[in-house]
């Protein structure tokens, strides 16, 4: 037996028995390895999980008749520097649940110095003849210690037990220890100061050898975290994912995360490229992580008398929300459940257990949760109660019969008791789930591409389902609806984690967990504080709270509106989080786009047509026809129809009928179910929650309080109170908020790129500039001409003339409501350039459809012309290949009063402006020019007809005249085409239609194939190709310059308004894009971003 050390430090209680001292002001922290160091007030105190519901709190140093608790995880010495380990990797560390770890640190793995003094009385010292020697001589010493220990029988490193009786560690042993894995394991000891080991008078068997670990690999795949040990951080996201990193993350900054190991997005790469099997060496890597994992809990994976049980979660590197699959408390088995119930209550064990006979059933073999549910009513039924929480223990021990009577039927096996087989079938399903059809749907919808596939991360379980004093959330630091500072989210007392966003209970607000856990909702809040500034950001986190205990499971920056996410980036500024420059890039340009969505004309005016209220999951108007399946919904959006999707709750399987749909209507779930997380992710209008709703799937009917409606039916949703209202609803533009207007002022300090937009009329004008355009970009004078009947029958007119003089006879009848129009642009866009593009369409498009008979001899009867000409020229009009037919500059070349007509009606427009005082900068764009020759024709007439303008009014203005760059060969001859050309506007809808030789009418006959199978990783007409028409922007930009370096050029397609697209255009150096009028936030928005 060794001494005890004398105690230095006077003791202060902590509150799990470790001792500490700390300067006034201060609060302790215990620290894996034994250590307890102060920190500054408004941090908590987090401890391991060593002092859990079943009372193993572990055994600790013996100082002055009194236990030091003692954490696990890394060296302690006070010989080394600041205590960190002895001199040659070698300690010893007491666990959790009374267990003594004995393990060797090469030296390039020692953790970390800390700054603090290390505290004797808090540190198990090391025995000074540890140090030195060669590797065979310290695993010596090990089995020394391991022979001294109470006989445990010892967790295997590669699943196998070793023989029974072995005394010592053997070589292979050594090497081992030089990889840092755990040697032995006790229980009921303690350590003296002397570094000598006793059994508190006992008599010890031998402890068993361990077994070979996992051979090393070139690249590490498995990466353990919890307290005292996390190897990955934040900034490992590509290899981690999302949620394996933030738990590294939380770790190391002090919170309290049950302990587990993260396999890497790397390894689910290598499983699919090895044709969907487990790369070599990865599974022994993963039991070196459990061993690890069941080291620092003191317990062991399938044993009944310290049971540990784990979750397995996916995590992708970007946030994909109910994409993935879970499943929790994994371990169990008859054995282990009895074991647990002997522990912990009956109750409690056979709840767990049939979930994870449901989860593991559903999740990891394919069979229909609807089979355990039918179960799980069946017996609440026959009971005679309404929720879960009301069955006994023995009802829920026969649920578990039942459910595996459910396994044995669909699968013709028994379910797997093996706890360590239940472990790798789990990982192979999140492996598996990364290419299901709803991940990849989820995926495809939006964007994402790239990634290496999933991590997996096994934890401990801690249990929200142990009653009255336990229970689940899920909460944003901030209300990602509104932006409001102010905690958002829900609890569910008596829960385990998947219940709150799996929209299967209704749960309560969180103020509910103030008043029932004061205790852990004061830490909770506190943890938010601390992770709102360590991250910077608002932050989305996921909670149990086991015995009034609270662990954090997961935080991840959190999805929000585009109103909250506009108020949340003006907020954080103002307080002083971050710079103005981190807060433009808080907001995705699609945030924006989410406000200028409409809202309801007149809210007071539907209050009587309200049938229910639900909870506002997701903010806005929708108006839309119900349907009942996501199918109906895909369906009905492919037809052009609104459709609200209406369901009892949804499910991952639903997403894309929920991204089709115009709003949704859930029955079940809360402001955090699945539902609302992934409509506001999408900007879609979303009520959950709404009780009074009852779905009848089978006859396509829903009953809502008092009335029954019907597959077709008109109904509306206001996402931002949760009324549900009768009827079709008028929609009003949405309403921009001061937070908007100040931080749009920020991004424009920033951008350097114009932002232009698409306006065709007075109105389009308006609001182009009330949106922040500097100009249009794209007048299209072709959409005025459908503006009324009068319009397009002189049009039509125009068209079937046999003679230039009725062609111009009916030229004339347009000039004055070209000219009107022009007017209204100039007078809206005062100060700002306006470009109009003349006439582009093919003319087939002004021609009737249907009946051509009669319409043509209504128009004969007007003009007097003879009905068998005009439909012979018809006829002659009609084109096999429109699009790249008789259009454009040809037509005005063909028809140069055409031409004429349209320049006249420009001029004479912006001189009767000027002369009221108005700023006019025209600017003239000829069409599908593909020769400097085509060019210099329509020049050559404009600049006529501007000379006679002027001549005739009696003052001149200034004007430029370019074109645009939509075929291929205009791009290869820029340099000639600049000698005439005062500025280019990239046509890109054409552009890429003629470079990929993809019609844009028939593209949806095979886009959809090419984008499902990677052929193309975006639809070429909304995200701009980059290698190829890019490069032809690129290089005609280039050349264009070289000509007349002054060139102002731009884009004028709807690649203007897409953000990845806007951000190459910033970088090929294009002075402006245009976009429509609502987009027009969004273009200045990603011009900025691709600045910071």
């Amino acid at each position: 037996m060794g001494r005890r050390r004398p105690c230095a430090t006077p003791r202060i209680p902590h509150r799990t028995g470790a001792t500490s001292t700390r300067a006034p002001g201060q609060r302790d922290f215990l620290e894996p390895g034994g250590h307890i160091h102060s920190r500054a007030p408004g941090l908590r105190d987090s401890l391991e999980p060593g002092a859990s519901a079943s009372g193993a709190t572990g055994r600790a140093a013996a100082c002055s008749g009194r236990r030091d608790k003692v954490a696990t995880g890394a060296p302690v010495n006070p010989a080394a520097p600041h205590g960190r380990g002895p001199p040659h990797g070698n300690f010893i560390v007491r666990a959790p649940g009374s267990t003594l770890l004995v393990s060797h640190l090469p030296r390039s793995r020692a953790p970390a110095p800390h700054t603090h003094t290390p505290r004797p009385s808090t540190l198990l010292q090391p025995h000074s003849s540890w140090s030195g020697g060669s590797a065979g001589d310290r695993a010596g010493r090990m089995a020394s210690v391991s022979r001294a220990v109470c006989g445990l029988q010892m967790p295997c490193l590669n699943g196998r037990e070793a023989p029974a009786g072995r005394q010592s560690v053997a070589a292979p042993r050594a090497r081992n220890a030089k990889r840092g894995v755990i040697r032995s394991v006790s229980a009921s000891a303690s350590a003296s100061g002397s570094g000598s080991v006793s059994g508190r008078g006992q008599h010890c068997a031998p402890a068993n050898a361990v077994a070979d670990a996992a051979p090393i690999t070139a690249t590490k795949r498995v990466f353990p975290f919890g307290k005292g040990k996390s190897e990955g951080n934040r900034g490992m996201k590509d290899l981690l994912g999302g949620k394996g990193a933030n738990l590294a993350e939380m770790s190391s900054i002090g919170l309290s995360v049950p302990p587990g190991f993260t396999v890497s997005t790397e390894a689910c790469q290598q499983y699919q490229e090895a044709g969907r099997s487990l790369p070599a060496g990865l599974w022994a890597e993963i039991l070196d992580g459990l061993a690890w994992v069941e080291e620092y809990m003191g317990a062991r994976l399938g044993d009944p008398q310290r049971p540990l049980l784990l979750s397995v979660r996916s995590g992708a590197a970007v946030s994909m929300p109910g994409m993935m699959d879970t499943v929790l408390n994994l371990g169990l088995n008859d054995e282990v459940a009895a074991g647990l119930a002997a522990k912990s209550g009956e109750r409690f064990a056979y709840d767990s257990y049939r979930r994870f006979l449901d989860m593991f059933g559903n999740v990891v073999m394919d069979i229909p949760h609807a089979l355990f549910e039918e179960k799980l009513e069946h017996m609440k039924e026959a009971k005679g109660v309404e929720l879960d929480n009301d069955l006994t223990a023995a009802d829920l021990k026969e649920l578990v019969a039942q459910y595996k009577d459910v396994y044995v039927q669909a699968k013709g096996e028994p379910f797997p008791s093996d706890p360590k087989k239940q472990l790798e079938l789990a990982v192979l399903a999140v492996f598996n789930s990364w290419d299901s059809p709803r991940a990849n749907k989820y995926r495809s919808i939006n964007g994402i591409t790239g990634l290496r596939g999933t991590a997996v991360n096994v934890q401990s379980m801690v249990f929200g389902n142990m009653g009255d004093t336990s229970g689940t959330g899920v909460l944003f630091t901030r209300n990602p609806s509104t932006g409001e500072k102010k905690l958002y989210g829900e609890f569910l007392v008596n829960a385990q984690g998947e219940d709150v966003v799996a929209g299967i209970r209704t749960p309560e607000d969180l103020d509910a967990m103030k008043a029932q856990m004061p205790q852990a909702y004061e830490e909770l809040v506190e943890n938010c504080n601390i992770l709102e500034s360590h991250y910077k950001d608002m932050m989305d986190i996921e909670f149990t709270v086991q015995e009034n205990r609270l662990w954090m499971l997961q935080c991840r920056s959190g999805k929000r509106t585009g109103k909250g996410a506009v108020k949340i980036a003006v907020d954080v500024v103002n307080e002083g989080l971050v710079d103005r420059r981190s807060a433009i890039k808080m907001v995705e340009p699609g945030h924006l786009d989410q406000l200028l969505h409409p809202q309801f004309e007149n809210i007071a005016a539907y209050k009587d047509q309200v049938i229910a209220t639900g909870l506002p999951a997701s903010p806005g108007a929708a108006v839309g026809q119900i349907v009942f399946t996501a199918e109906d919904a895909e369906a009905w959006h492919a037809q052009g129809k609104p459709c609200i999707l209406v369901r009892t709750e949804t499910s991952p399987e639903d997403v894309g009928g929920m991204h089709a749909a115009v709003g949704i209507l859930t029955a079940r779930g809360g402001m955090t179910s699945h539902a609302a997380v992934v409509a506001r992710g999408w900007g879609k209008c979303c009520v959950s929650g709404c009780s009074s709703v009852r779905v009848n799937d089978a006859e396509k009917s829903v009953a809502i309080g008092d009335k029954v409606l019907n597959e077709g039916d008109w109904l509306s949703l206001n996402g931002s109170t949760g009324e549900v209202i009768l009827g079709k609803q008028p929609l009003a533009p949405p309403a921009l908020s001061g937070d908007l207007e100040t931080f749009m002022s920020w991004v424009d300090e920033v951008r350097q790129l114009k932002v232009m937009a698409n306006a065709d009329t007075p109105e389009d004008a308006l609001a182009a500039r009330n949106n922040g355009a500097q100009g249009i970009g794209l007048c299209r004078t072709e959409h005025m001409f459908f503006a009324s009947d009068e319009r397009i029958k002189a049009v039509r007119q125009m068209i079937m003339a046999p003679t230039l003089e009725l062609r111009q006879k009916a030229l004339d009848r347009l000039l004055p409501y070209q000219r009107s129009d022009f007017e209204g642009i100039f007078r809206a866009m005062d100060g700002l350039p306006v470009t109009i593009r003349l006439l582009d369409p093919p003319l087939h498009e002004f021609l009737p459809e249907g009946n051509v008979e009669d319409i043509v001899s209504e128009l004969c009867a007007e003009t007097g012309a003879d009905q068998e000409e005009a439909l012979a020229r018809i006829e002659k009009l009609s084109e096999v290949n429109p699009m790249l037919g008789f259009r454009g500059c040809r037509l005005g070349i063909s028809y140069p009063e055409l031409t004429e007509m349209q320049a006249r009606a420009i001029f004479e427009a912006a001189i009767a402006m000027s002369n009221q005082g108005v700023q006019v900068f025209p600017e003239i764009m000829v069409p599908l020019v593909g020769t400097p020759q085509e060019l210099g024709n329509q020049v050559a007439l404009i600049r006529q007809t501007a000379n006679n303008v002027f001549t005739a009014m009696g003052k001149t203005i200034e004007y430029k005249i370019g074109t645009m760059i939509e075929i291929p060969r205009a791009a290869l001859v820029a340099d000639e085409i600049a000698e005439q050309a005062e500025f280019f506007s990239f046509g890109t809808n054409d552009l890429t239609q003629m470079t990929f030789g993809y019609s844009r009418d028939d593209v949806g006959k095979f886009l959809p194939i090419y984008l499902s199978q990677g052929i193309l990783q975006h639809d070429p007409f909304e995200v701009l190709d980059q290698r190829g028409v890019g490069e032809l922007v690129k290089l005609a930009t280039e050349r264009g310059r070289k000509t007349r370096p002054n060139l102002k050029v731009g884009i004028c397609g709807e690649h203007g308004g897409e953000p990845l697209s806007v951000a190459f255009f910033a970088k090929a150096g294009l002075d402006y894009v245009s976009c429509s009028p609502f987009r027009v936030p969004i273009a200045r928005l990603a011009a900025a971003q691709v600045l910071i």
